[in-house]
């Protein structure tokens, strides 16, 4: 029997592409009831406003919203080394920021990336190669 790939996302922040420059990725699992699980597979659930912070050497994901709730904390499964060396990137001014949401087998992980945020003419510039690319100005 096959082996099912992790693969399968259930939800995207595409929000956080625009925002940051992204670098490092990094796939985190997460601490979930049964209900929670049921939401995030029946993709009951938002990325967008969603933001992830370091406390007592513990990751955690704000405002995530499922469902009907409005914003939950929840807390993420990381090994010590790689909440040090978030906090070392924290520390150095970046942001840590939820990516994508992944739940195409038994587990449910989130894909967390360190990211530096966008300046006002920077996202300009990211809308102007984005309409070149779409063929709006030739």
């Amino acid at each position: 029997m096959k082996k099912k790939k992790v693969s399968d996302s259930v939800t995207v922040n595409r929000k956080a592409r625009f925002d940051y420059i992204l670098g490092d990725e990094l796939t985190v699992g997460m601490a979930l009831n049964g209900l929670e699980v049921r939401s995030i597979r029946d993709h009951h659930v938002q990325l967008k406003g969603s933001f992830v912070t370091i406390r007592n050497n513990e990751l955690w994901l704000n405002n995530l919203t499922l469902g009907a709730e409005t914003a939950r904390n929840i807390k993420l499964l990381a090994t010590r080394k790689q909440i040090s060396a978030l906090e070392r990137e924290k520390v150095a001014g970046s942001t840590i920021v939820p990516v994508k949401l992944l739940g195409g087998s038994r587990h449910i992980k989130l894909v967390i990336a360190v990211g530096k945020g966008k300046k006002k003419y920077d996202k300009r510039e990211t809308i102007k190669k984005r309409d070149i690319e779409r063929g709006r100005y030739a």
